[in-house]
């Protein structure tokens, strides 16, 4: 699947960029999986973006880079991680983890990162190295874990 893949910071997206990533996120976090939460947390501003895009046009993927002490004040971060019903299983999650790391190393220099995990993906990320480092905690009715990557 030829993809086109974009990382760019906050104030670089376009308007089209940004409602993309937008309503992918909606789609698939509120809708798909019935989950009310407030999304836009003001943090996005502070991020950088990666955005998939497939053959049409269509965004498939996205995820946020989140330098140190936007979320956590000790670590860099990739939070809402997120891939369309279209692309599922074909590997496309995979390569959008593996450029959130290698994206976050760029632009933030190395060192480890923390994600919020839903808990069904704990295996997932565990194959990119990902440690388990919290107990299950409940986040808008989904079962969560704190993981951390070391370098």
């Amino acid at each position: 699947m030829a993809l086109t893949r974009i990382c760019k910071a906050f104030h670089e997206l376009t308007p089209d960029e940004l409602y993309d990533m937008l309503r992918l996120r909606s789609e698939v976090f509120v809708v798909e999986q019935n989950c009310v939460f407030p999304d836009m947390d003001d943090k996005d501003q502070l991020c950088h973006h990666i955005l998939f895009y497939n053959e049409a046009h269509v965004l498939v993927a996205t995820a946020r880079l989140v330098p140190t002490g936007v979320s956590y004040p000790d670590m860099m971060s990739i939070g809402r991680i997120v891939t369309s019903q279209l692309v599922r299983g074909t590997g496309v999650g995979k390569q959008l983890v593996e450029m959130g790391i290698a994206e976050c190393y760029r632009l933030f220099g190395k060192g480890p990162i923390r994600i919020g995990a839903q808990l069904y993906a704990k295996k997932f990320y565990e194959s990119f190295g990902f440690e388990q480092s919290s107990e299950v905690y409940d986040e808008d009715g989904i079962d969560h874990i704190k993981m951390v990557k070391q370098v």
